[in-house]
């Protein structure tokens, strides 16, 4: 063969091996986080679906339970090794706060308009609960939250179950908790439990989250939901990345997303109030008045306030 032609033989190689090589699939790197949450699945999951689709390749393995038994899963993870969540999305600041002290989350956050009152250097609220009253048709529903003692046999969640019903507690205080006992309150364990006592009629009235008691009227349950004076109590859920996760990127790209416009935009269209101005979220009355704890200042107090709070109803 002459030296031409096998010049050219072993061009023609080389440019089959080239072209072999760039035409294999690219693949991409596949990660994974972990979240703890104790928001529902209603809301949770189309969060997760929508991050997902944004994020190819990012798998997102959940942990969903209540209040109490995800303060029971932390501190199981801290006693067996270390915290195994990612990110942590919790439903108040005082719980997400505890974290913060052990030095399981924190020490970042995304930039966004989310607004300071419900920013930390260590956490972002992204979700909002609202503790509203509920009555049974027939009833008189509080004109303000003093009156629901008042209000026939009435039904409140247990704060150390939900975080909206211990951010009720820091912001009614003890006594007010004492004056609806005396009056022949109960003890229930969910907001979603005393939304169904006060629609079977079980109870006559109760204190749970707007979700809840709006849903509930949705579907044809006898019952008024009332926003009483000085207003609902807002309580934010803050998302928190782990510092000792070893998908940082991962984590804080979750984070980053949840506070976004689009992010936010699904937490509101999938039951939850959405933390960003302006982004509709579900059923609320125009002008509906809204109060809020001093978080900063009841940080330091949620055991004690919790301990109070027992000598009240027990346990």
């Amino acid at each position: 063969m002459s030296r031409g032609r096998r010049g050219f033989t072993a061009l023609a190689v080389g440019l089959l091996l080239l072209t072999t090589g760039c035409s294999q699939p690219a693949t991409s790197r596949s990660e994974s986080i972990t979240l703890y949450t104790c928001v529902n699945d209603t809301t949770v999951q189309p969060v997760i679906s929508a991050f997902k689709a944004a994020n190819a390749g990012a798998e997102v393995q959940l942990f969903r339970a209540p209040t109490g038994q995800l303060n029971a899963r932390v501190a199981s993870d801290v006693r067996s090794g270390g915290l195994r969540a990612d990110v942590i999305w919790a439903c108040d600041p005082l719980t997400m706060q505890d974290f913060v002290t052990q030095g399981l989350v924190g020490g970042w956050t995304p930039q966004t308009d989310i607004p300071e009152t419900m920013r930390t250097p260590d956490y972002v609220g992204i979700a909002l609960l609202y503790m509203v009253a509920i009555t049974r048709k027939g009833q008189p529903a509080p004109a303000n939250w003093q009156q629901l003692a008042n209000a026939g046999k009435v039904a409140v969640p247990d704060p150390k179950v939900a975080a909206s019903a211990l951010g009720a507690l820091a912001y009614f205080g003890t006594d007010f908790y004492a004056d609806l006992k005396s009056k022949g309150a109960v003890q229930v364990s969910t907001p979603d439990d005393v939304t169904t006592g006060v629609a079977q009629g079980v109870y006559d009235a109760g204190m749970t989250i707007a979700n809840s008691a709006y849903a509930a009227a949705k579907s044809g349950s006898p019952v008024t939901v009332s926003w009483p004076k000085p207003g609902a109590v807002a309580i934010f859920g803050p998302v928190a990345v782990s510092k000792a996760t070893e998908n940082r990127q991962l984590a804080q790209d979750f984070a980053s997303y949840v506070t976004s416009q689009e992010g936010q935009t699904v937490i509101g269209s999938s039951g939850s109030y959405p933390t960003l101005p302006n982004v509709p979220g579900p059923t609320k009355p125009e002008n509906a008045p809204t109060v809020q704890p001093d978080w900063k200042t009841l940080a330091s107090e949620k055991a004690a306030l919790l301990k109070d709070y027992a000598t009240i109803f027990g346990g």
